[in-house]
Parts: structure tokens; sequence; C-alpha cells
């Protein structure tokens, strides 16, 4: 009984090592993958927010990264499926495009409060009333 156990073990163990997805020969390397991933992700948020513009300027989201990175769908397919089978890449790759997308989250956010400073001054400066403080009135009751 112990000798099945452990024969049973063993061949789980060595099972374990196999890779599941053969490495495609036009692999997408890790960083431009990751560049795609971004771009996609750009795309899909601004599909979201105003598909009538992309509709009007006739862009199909895909097809402008296969184009621009010079790739074909079943290439990036396979090479996103590759990846996919190694959780740790496919994890650091995801860590990438976020850390990017963050990083230009925090980028426009300062951009837009500088923005509204800026208008803020602008009117204050066309209309220095907008500078006082509102003067507050006491309620008549006690």
């Amino acid at each position: 009984m112990y000798r099945y156990i452990v024969v049973i073990f063993l061949g789980l163990l060595f099972s374990c090592n196999e890779k599941v997805v053969v490495k495609p020969e036009n692999l997408i390397p890790e960083d431009k993958m990751a560049t795609i991933l971004y771009d996609i992700s750009l795309l899909n948020a601004g599909k979201i927010i105003n598909e009538s513009i992309l509709n009007e300027y006739d862009i199909e989201p895909m097809g402008y990264i296969y184009t621009k990175y010079g790739i074909d769908s079943i290439q990036f397919v396979k090479s996103d499926t590759y990846y996919a089978s190694m959780p740790t890449v496919y994890e650091a790759i995801y860590t990438k495009v976020k850390d990017r997308l963050e990083k230009d989250e925090k980028f426009f956010e300062v951009e837009r409060k500088q923005k509204q400073d800026s208008l803020m001054e602008t009117k204050e400066k066309l209309n220095p009333d907008l500078k006082k403080k509102p003067e507050t009135t006491k309620d008549s009751l006690p």
C-alpha cells in the first residue's frame, strides 16, 4: 500500500512540472505584451466612455493594435495563452500594466488640479469679489 502512495505522489509531482502550453514560435516578448495590454485597456476605457468617437473615425480597437505592433490575432492569442499558462509571468505582465495605468492616473490628476487652480486664479483676477469669503449670518434663534 505504501508503495502505491509513493508512486502516485511521485507521478503527481512530476506531472506538475509538465508544460501545458507549448511556447509559440513567434512569441511576443513580455515587455511588448505589457505595452499591448496597456494600449488595449486604454482603448477599452475609451470605448466605454465614448464609443461614438471610435465609430466616427471608423476605428476598430483590436485592428488598430495589430497594425500598430505589427502582429496578428493568432500571434496575440497564442502569446496571451502561453503567458497565461505561467501565472507568475502573467501576473508580472499585468502588474506592469497596472503600475503604468496608476502612474498615468496620478499624472492626469495633478494636471487636472493645476488646470482647475489656474482657472480659479483667472476667475479671481477677473472678478475680485470671488476672493472674499461670504459673510456668515447668525441665526436669530438662540
